[in-house]
């Protein structure tokens, strides 16, 4: 029924999210009462650019991974920056003394305290939500010694091992020889601790050689050649006393420490240490508490854009709903700390890798380096944490992956004109950061492949991401009319991923376009009018045609109208006398375990709450052949699409109260398919719980649209037309509503709760 016939029966509640913010953040703090034993007991924290883990070893030792989004090496992987240890002295993480380590999710802050009150240590750790640099600020009742070090484990040049450590290469794996080049501690440096990687060489140019892009090689620069990332350590209070090292010359009882983070394209060594000692004196000129008090407003503004909070009658399922509120809380945060650098979040980890020397299975004794499928991009994991920010409200945090595939656009331009002879531009399913296949996934021996095929069946026609891509930009514009980012990003890609999809194929009898040949996602290598391309091009055509007249041209609206008209009909296929959803009108050659006939569901939307013939996308649900629910799988987003309830909310509780096994922190999902910290799986999780409580199809908003009437909630969500809905549910009824603006209410269908 519509929002408006049913206001009768709701009253405001009295209370407001804002009102109790500061319990809801001490309800989900992560609050340690003991040291860890080693980095698998590592708490993150970021900025969204540079990031950290940190643990306390009961040595006197605090210790943290410092990492960037950009630090991509000669070989395209994406290191660490290196390791940074604190030594206290006398040790304050004693056996036995009193010991709290808590991340404070409202300030963004680690926080520890260590021994008795006469002699305790105070430690706040905070990566600047507006600076590249990470905060040490010390406070001991009794003096203390101190020294700070940088320890790489890249102090020579060494071949990765090429049974499994050259897994974290993939792509380079199964070609010539994998080298790991060293480090370097800068000798010269008074002012601090300076250290670095550098890329003296790279692979940018022989992989796109390999690919019969040499042309393009000439007139774009190299994107990892000399590239070089690292640190600089400084401290008013401790001075050098190695090339590695700072520390105390009496002991102390205030000190602060600060590791600055930097990644550039210098030409030489000591241009990039000129840059990152400006970097240091630019931000030493701010003032401290200045800086610290627009860093916690970052988080306050962070955080009230956004919660879900749930909690039920039930004793058997509270501690199950406090693991969904949190997680969802805590995979939130991840995204923020690793979401606004200058690439996009790794699905394999994101920044957030740690060594695995002391885990005692067949992912162990790896340095923090690894991370199994390397460095190139699968936009099948890499979407997902990207489809729960719009509704959450993190745009922000979207635009470096829209700004990777526009920087790619004119190398797939240029791919598309060599390989096809056509205009347009395709991506590829697995893909570097600038843009092409990885060595291995196209083939090294193209004696029997015509230029452009890959020698991966599993990929070889997947380009699947481009029209998943497009929807996702239009959803983004649709929620933030950013008119800027539509011009400049949005529609440029978007144009010529169309282009593609109307040049490629050509037409059958009836005038209709026959994707032949093609693939049905990554689980059928062969197929004959894929669903999904099907359902997508029609989902973006009619989402681009819904723009206002002058956001595309006439031209392009002609197009996009004769494309809708040129599309095969949905394939359907019968099944124990059932019709269902198929795959394709042809498919063949099972390799994954995904159901391309679902992608009707998510992401395309073609079937589901609120929509006709919803009925038959039922039924393909729940004759699914794929049901697995970890890592990558969506089923329980599909479920919540689909309004039923109980198996969306029984996924998705399952996903978030999964264990983490060997790893400390509640979030250190994975390895799953991948690697840990696995992004796809709360994020898979998020985006369930979301869309269970909210979804939206044009100016529509469905509400509560597959909710379980045993759970009460209070949340703030986003929707199109940069509308935001506050709601509190108890006991199956709305105890509160707030809908911005107020002329959206009008366009609100609430779902009875189920």
């Amino acid at each position: 029924m519509k929002l408006k016939l049913i206001f009768l029966f709701i009253f405001i509640s009295v209370v407001s999210y804002g009102q109790n913010e500061e319990y809801f953040f001490k309800d989900y703090n992560v609050v340690w009462d003991c040291p860890s034993a080693n980095s698998l007991g590592s708490m993150p924290a970021g900025n969204g650019d540079i990031g950290i883990n940190l643990w306390i070893e009961e040595n006197g030792d605090l210790l943290f991974y410092f990492s960037k989004t950009d630090a991509w090496s000669e070989n395209a992987r994406l290191l660490k920056l290196g390791k940074i240890r604190l030594s206290l002295s006398p040790n304050p993480f004693k056996t036995g003394k009193p010991f709290t380590q808590e991340l404070m999710l409202k300030d963004g802050v680690i926080q520890i305290k260590a021994g008795k009150a006469q002699e305790q240590v105070s430690i706040d750790i905070w990566v600047d939500a507006n600076h590249p640099v990470v905060e040490l600020d010390v406070k001991s009742t009794l003096p203390i010694a101190a020294k700070v070090t940088t320890e790489s484990w890249r102090t020579e040049r060494r071949q990765l091992d090429g049974k499994k450590e050259i897994y974290s290469a993939y792509g380079l794996d199964g070609g010539s020889f994998v080298f790991v080049e060293k480090d370097s501690i800068l000798e010269d440096n008074d002012d601090g601790v300076i250290w670095l990687h550098r890329n003296e060489r790279s692979i940018w140019k022989d992989n796109l050689k390999l690919q019969g892009l040499e042309k393009y090689t000439k007139r774009s620069n190299d994107p990892l050649l000399y590239r070089t990332f690292g640190g600089l350590i400084r401290s008013k209070e401790l001075a050098k006393a190695d090339a590695d090292e700072l520390k105390t010359a009496n002991p102390l009882k205030q000190f602060s420490i600060s590791v600055y983070g930097l990644t550039a394209q210098a030409k030489t060594v000591k241009e990039w240490t000129q840059q990152i000692n400006q970097l240091a004196n630019n931000i030493e000129l701010l003032s401290k508490q200045r800086r610290f008090d627009d860093h916690k407003n970052w988080w306050t503004s962070f955080w009230n854009r956004n919660y879900i909070h749930l909690a039920t009658s039930d004793t058997n399922e509270k501690e199950e709903l406090y693991n969904v509120t949190r997680g969802y809380a805590l995979q939130r945060y991840i995204n923020a700390c690793s979401g606004r650098g200058n690439s996009p979040i790794k699905f394999n980890g994101s920044i957030f890798t740690v060594d695995t020397k002391n885990l005692d299975n067949k992912f162990g004794g790896f340095d923090a380096d690894y991370r199994e499928w390397g460095g190139p991009y699968w936009w099948q994991n890499t979407r997902l944490p990207y489809w729960s920010m719009l509704e959450s409200g993190d745009f922000n945090l979207m635009l470096p992956l829209f700004n990777m595939y526009k920087d790619a656009l004119a190398l797939r331009k240029e791919a598309t004109k060599i390989y096809y002879g056509h205009k347009g531009a395709f991506f590829p399913e697995t893909m570097y950061f600038w843009g092409t296949y990885t060595d291995s996934n196209y083939g090294r021996d193209r004696s029997e492949l015509p230029l452009g095929t890959t020698e991966n069946r599993f990929i070889r026609q997947y380009w699947q991401s481009g029209l998943e891509i497009s929807l996702m930009m239009l959803d983004y514009y649709a929620f933030t009319k950013d008119d800027k980012t539509f011009k400049e990003t949005i529609l440029p890609v978007i144009t010529e991923i169309i282009n593609f999809y109307d040049n490629h194929w050509g037409r059958d009898d009836n005038g209709k376009i026959l994707f032949d040949p093609a693939m049905a996602l990554e689980t059928y290598n062969t197929a004959v009018n894929p669903l999904p391309e099907i359902v997508g091009i029609n989902k973006v055509c009619v989402e681009l045609l819904n723009l206002p007249e002058t956001a595309i041209s006439k031209s392009q609206r002609k197009q996009y109208e004769r494309l809708i008209t040129e599309l095969p009909e949905i394939p359907t296929r019968e099944i124990d006398g059932e019709i269902l959803l198929a795959p394709a009108y042809e498919y063949s050659g099972k390799q994954n375990i995904e159901n391309p006939e679902l992608y009707a569901v998510f992401p395309y939307r073609r079937f589901g709450v609120g929509k006709e013939n919803i009925e038959i996308a039922k039924r393909s649900f729940i004759k699914r052949e794929s049901r697995e629910n970890r890592g990558w799988q969506q089923h329980s987003i599909k479920a919540a699409y689909l309004g039923l309830t109980e198996e969306a909310a029984n996924l998705m509780v399952q996903n978030f109260n999964a264990s983490t096994t060997f790893y400390r922190f509640p979030t250190m999902w994975g390895p799953n398919y991948d690697w840990t910290p696995d992004q796809c799986h709360g994020s898979v999780a998020m985006t369930a719980l979301q869309r269970m409580l909210l979804q939206y199809d044009g100016d529509e908003i469905y509400l509560f649209p597959a909710w379980p009437k045993e759970w009460d909630v209070a949340f703030k969500l986003h929707a199109p037309h940069n509308t935001t809905i506050e709601a509190t549910l108890k006991n199956g009824e709305i105890i509160q509503l707030k809908v911005t603006p107020e002329e959206r209410e009008k366009d609100i269908t609430l779902y009875k709760v189920n």
